[in-house]
């Protein structure tokens, strides 16, 4: 009899889990195919907007168009004056930073208030003769090349942090929501764009490569800003925070994307966006199949040894320096490269470990400031004037925020997540700065958007990032209670 009931038991398990499979296999299918409707009208509106927008008129362009990149000659005792931006920057940057702190504000964001206090929108403004001494124009390719370095470093420890594990069964569902974050606000933005070609942008930018990018503009999640946000409230490592650092990262890689077609339509060669894709796909590939398990090798072998030798550190570091070489080779920019070898090494290693140990504070504190100070440097805020003008700045804030917040929710929402984390993940993912602040410096330099409309932007980017953390305080607010009576029991 025993035997029997076990028998039957065992009948009962199988088709219990036959079943959970055809429900997951059915919900998998469910999920793939709401994804490739959501892909194929976002393609069809995006082309009725392209087919109205093609008929605007925008204005010439200005006599002498600069595309608000700082420009001189370097200035005599560069050096000094390197050593001296860089000593602002940082007392500017940590100073705000504790300020924000105090007010229950991720102190990221009194970082980048700090470099566009720095720029002419603020200290330029009412101080021009301390901005010429103390950040003097033959600074800026300095400060922009240790801006970049320190990025570049700051998205290898994001990746050394990143636990994937969490994410194996949930995958189909993070890269829907990612792209679902990604097509709404994409499209809202587009078509935006009917309105501010003719009033902002110039005839020597076509409609299309105008409405691209503005579209791909207001769907950027800042990647490393919401990371510095997740870690200052103890939720990197919560699912939750797994799932919205991943879905910023896909985010931000398909962003890259879209850019490197932008890039091509500008330069007349459509054929180098199929390239950049191509190329990326291999690479990635090279990484998670080749690289991936080379790397787990040589972390385990690092593990049997007492201390950790220099010369791992340097091969790390020249691995490094490779992949956000091979990456920016291929048009889709360092950062991810960098990124990407970060991801694939062990989080909970010991090389894991020293190397968030030693270049944690180094980056925080002397290399990122100096990003948003040279942000700061191009951003000239006063150019928004006029009551049209402030009302095209709100109306990009609320578009952006819509289009990120409800396009996030609703994807979370239809993949099983609940209410309260479809909508806390909805505000994580309209979290901006450091990789809108990329995108538009990338605008500008081409340019493809006028300085009012980079400053509208800056201005956007810090609004939405300024909002995430006392919005999420009160979604979260009431789940701590049980959270922490969960955790005591």
């Amino acid at each position: 009899m025993p035997a029997a009931e076990l028998w039957l038991g065992s009948c009962h398990s199988d088709v219990f889990c036959m079943q959970n499979r055809d429900e997951s296999s059915t919900g998998r299918w469910k999920t793939v195919l709401g994804y490739a409707l959501m892909l194929a009208g976002a393609l069809f509106v995006f082309l009725l907007v392209r087919g109205y927008g093609a008929h605007l008129v925008a204005p010439p362009p200005p006599p002498a168009h600069v595309a608000g990149g700082v420009v001189a000659p370097p200035a005599s005792n560069t050096l000094m004056h390197v050593l001296l931006a860089l000593i602002v920057i940082i007392l500017a940057a940590r100073g705000l930073g504790a300020v924000f702190k105090y007010v229950r504000q991720p102190p990221v964001v009194g970082e980048v208030i700090a470099g566009l206090a720095l720029g002419p929108s603020f200290l330029g403004h009412f101080a021009p003769g301390a901005t010429q001494f103390l950040l003097p124009p033959g600074v800026a390719p300095f400060v922009s090349v240790i801006a970049q370095v320190g990025v570049i470093l700051f998205m290898f420890l994001v990746g050394l942090e990143l636990d994937t594990s969490r994410l194996r069964k949930r995958t189909e569902a993070t890269v829907a929501i990612s792209h679902a974050s990604i097509v709404v606000p994409f499209l809202m933005g587009s078509t935006l764009a009917i309105w501010l070609y003719p009033i902002l942008s110039s005839s020597n930018v076509p409609f299309t490569t105008f409405a691209l990018f503005l579209g791909v503009s207001l769907s950027v999640t800042a990647f490393p800003v919401l990371a510095r946000i997740l870690t200052d409230r103890g939720m990197h490592k919560t699912p939750l925070g797994v799932v919205a650092l991943t879905c910023a990262a896909v985010d931000d890689v398909t962003a890259w994307c879209l850019l490197a077609f932008i890039v091509s339509v500008v330069n007349a060669q459509a054929s180098n966006a199929v390239i950049t894709l191509g190329l990326s796909a291999l690479y990635v590939l090279v990484m998670l199949t080749l690289v991936r398990p080379l790397a787990a090798r040589f972390v385990k072998r690092q593990e049997i040894v007492k201390s950790l030798p220099q010369s791992a550190v340097a091969l790390v570091f020249v691995a490094l320096l490779a992949s956000a070489f091979i990456t920016e080779a291929i048009g889709i920019h360092a950062i991810f490269g960098a990124f990407l070898l970060g991801a694939i090494i062990p989080h909970d290693s010991r090389l894991s470990r020293k190397l968030l140990d030693s270049l944690e504070d180094f980056v925080v504190v002397l290399l990122l400031p100096a990003f948003f100070a040279f942000t700061g440097m191009r951003t000239q805020i006063g150019l928004v004037s006029g009551a049209l003008q402030w009302g095209i700045c709100i109306a990009i804030i609320v578009v952006a925020s819509a289009g990120k917040f409800g396009g996030t929710m609703l994807a979370a929402k239809l993949t099983g997540l609940s209410t309260r984390d479809a909508a806390s993940l909805g505000i994580l993912m309209n979290t901006r700065g450091l990789m809108e602040l990329i995108v538009l410096n990338l605008g500008l330099d081409l340019g493809l958007i006028s300085p009012t409309l980079f400053a509208m932007l800056v201005l956007m980017a810090v609004v939405t990032t300024l909002a995430t953390t006392p919005i999420l305080h009160l979604l979260t607010r009431s789940a701590l209670p049980a959270a922490a009576e969960t955790a005591r029991t």
